[in-house]
């Protein structure tokens, strides 16, 4: 990441000829947003942490053998529906900073934890944040079109009504796409982490991870369609969780033998030597187990899903509390970047309000809450260069557009170039886009919100419908979190998985671009019947 830093600055220089004083802004702004960034990454480990001292999570490990034993049934549970509904409640990159870790607690090896993680906090991304992507993302980037022409040109009521719309349709596309990531997951899991290095492991389970599938994507798409883009993913994670851990502990639809055989290798090695060997089951209560009935263990994340829910929500007055509290730098060494954070309304400060309320709850002696504390700033040191480098090469990127060479921005400059090649096949490059932009930023509001005015004006160029081209570019942006470097990175610092970047990432790019052309062929599907 430095050395990408660095190449990124001298190409911005060189050849965009941008300012040196707007490069070093961008770079500012970039060390700026990575603060804020290891916060939320600092109050995901002090939670795990603190649930490893009080001994909760083996209360939670044995827990879940009640439910089943086996590890695709745990993953489908934990990676994919209760981190549906986290990312409904929270968004940005909170999921893989919740439940990765509480897989590796499970006793996943970390690199299967943080890969499978990646890859299902994917779907959910389309309504993450209480609908973010899509309220804030889609509809400053299409509001330039001017609301009066969009009305006219797509039919709809109003430009929330079409954004309304282009939700829906991208939950539809997700009934096909969607559904069918359970399997993927399971499979990839046993494929490239189990022993055998088998698929057919992983798709004896199809059955079963189909329900899991359409447990989320079913609600999801319902809810779009009537409610519109704010609660999708949040009652597709509760429902689903409702529908999924019953059949689960009924067995119902799943294979007679239970699936627990990870390879041992070194990249599958344990996160510390807290955890237990993979692949075996505890035999014996670890310390702390019989302390903590197992309602008091999963306590904790029960809160912080209260905290999650309450604090994002419109109707309650707690979003305007926190937002209220504002840190901002504005006009950056006169460039006019700015940048700003609500340390109260990040993830970060109810991570540790969390991890607060579990010292009290859980009786955590003071020596107790003082070493925690201390090993998790520790873990920082790695993931503060790891950010404090990808971040700002980042907004190098994003800023580039102010330039004297008379180029637009590096990433609608590529846009820009594919277009052109394209043509007329251009539904099955939409979602591209939008992973190139996620990929970049970091964020799948912030592809829309730079990706859609380009994207709409394709969709009229090329006389296909703008809702459809918009809900490609939607879900080509879930499809991007899957390898963006920053959501890596994040996720890889948790589970002290740093230096593994690029491992993480060869095994999450080829899903995710297996998912975007999956997503283009079901749009070219939908337009040739429009």
């Amino acid at each position: 990441m430095p050395i990408s830093l660095a190449v990124t600055a001298i190409f911005t220089y060189l050849v965009w000829k941008v300012s040196g004083t707007f490069i070093t802004a961008a770079v500012l702004e970039g060390l700026f947003i990575s603060t804020t960034i290891l916060y939320i990454v600092f109050g995901a480990i002090l939670l795990l942490n603190t649930l490893q001292a009080t001994g909760a999570v083996d209360r939670i490990r044995s827990g879940f053998l009640g439910i089943s034993g086996d590890r695709r049934v745990q993953l489908l549970i934990i990676g994919w529906l209760f981190s549906a509904f986290i990312e409904g409640a929270a968004g940005f990159g909170t999921p893989a900073a919740v439940a990765a870790p509480l897989l590796v607690a499970l006793g996943f090896p970390p690199l299967a934890a943080v890969v499978m993680t990646l890859i299902a906090d994917s779907t959910p991304v389309t309504f993450g944040a209480v609908g973010t992507p899509m309220l804030v993302g889609i509809y400053q980037g299409v509001q330039s079109a001017g609301e009066s022409d969009i009305v006219a040109a797509t039919g709809a009521s109003s430009l929330s009504g079409f954004v309304q719309q282009i939700g829906s349709q991208a939950a539809f596309i997700d009934l096909f796409v969607g559904s069918l990531l359970p399997l993927l997951l399971v499979s990839m899991m046993t494929r490239f982490f189990g022993r055998n290095r088998s698929w057919k492991e992983g798709l004896k389970l199809w059955k079963f991870a189909l329900l899991a599938g359409l447990s989320f994507t079913v609600p999801a798409w319902t809810v779009a369609y009537f409610l519109g883009p704010e609660f999708p993913s949040i009652f597709g994670g509760l429902i689903g969780l409702a529908i999924v851990v019953p059949a689960a502990r009924k067995g119902f639809l799943l294979p007679q033998e239970k699936w627990d055989d990870f390879a041992a290798s070194e990249d599958n090695a344990p996160a510390n030597e807290a955890e237990l060997p993979q692949g075996t089951a505890p035999t014996t209560p670890a310390a702390g187990v019989r302390k903590l009935s197992l309602l008091r263990a999963w306590m904790p994340y029960l809160i912080l899903a209260l905290l999650l829910v309450s604090s994002r929500v419109e109707f309650l007055p707690f979003k305007g509390w926190l937002k209220q509290v504002k840190l901002v730098w504005n006009d950056i060494l006169g460039t006019g970047i700015s940048t700003s954070m609500e340390p109260l309304y990040l993830p970060g400060t109810l991570f540790i309000l969390t991890a607060c309320a579990t010292f009290l709850l859980h009786r955590l002696p003071m020596k107790g809450v003082l070493q925690v504390t201390k090993k998790s700033a520790a873990t920082l040191v790695g993931s503060a260069i790891a950010l404090g480098t990808a971040v700002p090469m980042v907004r190098i990127f994003i800023h580039s557009g102010d330039n004297a060479a008379g180029l637009m921005s590096m990433p609608l400059e590529l846009a820009q170039a594919a277009s052109a090649a394209i043509g007329g096949g251009w539904p099955f490059f939409a979602p591209i886009i939008g992973m190139l932009g996620s990929f970049i930023s970091g964020s799948a509001t912030f592809s829309n919100m730079m990706f859609s005015l380009f994207q709409y004006n394709i969709a009229e160029q090329t006389g296909a419908a703008p809702r459809v081209i918009l809900a490609l570019q939607a879900m080509g942006a879930n499809a991007g979190n899957m390898f963006c470097v920053l959501n890596v990175v994040a996720a890889a610092s948790v589970v002290k998985l740093l230096g593994k970047e690029g491992l993480i990432i060869r095994h999450t790019i080829l899903p995710a671009v297996t998912y975007g052309l999956l997503c283009g062929a079901i749009g070219f599907l939908i337009l040739a019947f429009y």
